[in-house]
């Protein structure tokens, strides 16, 4: 539809990605990135929503799948990127496999880093904006060591490209708190009863459209900003 904005979200098929891609595509002609196959993903997005899979675990090949998707759908700029696909591996110690330190540091530092540069003119064409989404386990987080690392990767490296891209494109980095999704599951890792605490997807989805379209960096969105009524800024990078 004319007029309307143009979004690309990774990891859009499950967890906060998904309430996200809920949220927005009634009025954003939304592009979604995932892993899963086309088969499988289409059922549980939303009507009207475009899908390309492309698995970040092959960022080259991602960047490539999701920029030749773009052309194919016409869009010649982007409002926004949001960069939310991510994984990580609970193990106790801290002793992660050589494995699993390439495959969280590839998803979620090289893939985003890639991405951000190849989809840049797409971006600046709108005066759009750049939203990694990172986590508060970035300040240092046991279990997730290289889980953290690649968070306090993604923001710096937002910092790096707020200073280069100032008054072109806007950056952001939006640490969610823990959230309810399946996301501990697949880590490994049983939070127990403190999954009480945990806010629920589409409350963090909200908090988050609203950090977007503010474009205010970085964000933290947790427990207590829900109690508070809203996300807290720190009003610097």
């Amino acid at each position: 539809m004319a007029g309307r904005r143009r979004i690309v979200i990774t990891g859009g098929t499950s967890g906060i990605g998904l309430e996200l891609v809920r949220r927005l595509a009634p009025r954003y002609d939304v592009l979604v990135a995932g892993r899963r196959s086309e088969a499988d993903a289409l059922p549980v997005l939303p009507a009207g929503v475009r899908y390309v899979c492309a698995p970040l675990t092959d960022p080259e090949g991602a960047t490539l799948t999701i920029a030749e998707a773009l052309l194919r759908a016409g869009w010649v700029k982007l409002d926004n990127l949001v960069l939310n696909a991510g994984t990580g591996f609970a193990v106790a110690g801290g002793i992660e496999t050589p494995q699993q330190v390439r495959q969280t540091l590839t998803v979620n530092l090289t893939s985003s880093v890639l991405l951000a540069r190849a989809l840049f003119p797409w971006l600046e064409k709108a005066g759009g904006t750049l939203s990694f989404v990172g986590s508060v386990a970035h300040r240092g987080q046991g279990l997730f060591p290289a889980y953290a690392a690649s968070k306090a990767g993604l923001h710096g490296f937002a910092r790096a490209l707020r200073a280069e891209w100032a008054g072109r494109v806007a950056v952001q980095v939006i640490h969610p708190g823990p959230t309810r999704t399946d996301m501990h599951e697949k880590a490994g890792h049983d939070p127990g009863r403190m999954r009480a605490l945990f806010l629920p997807a589409d409350r963090v989805a909200a908090m988050m459209e609203g950090a977007i379209a503010a474009r205010r960096s970085p964000v933290t969105v947790s427990f207590g900003r829900h109690l508070a009524g809203g996300a807290l800024w720190s009003g610097r990078l």
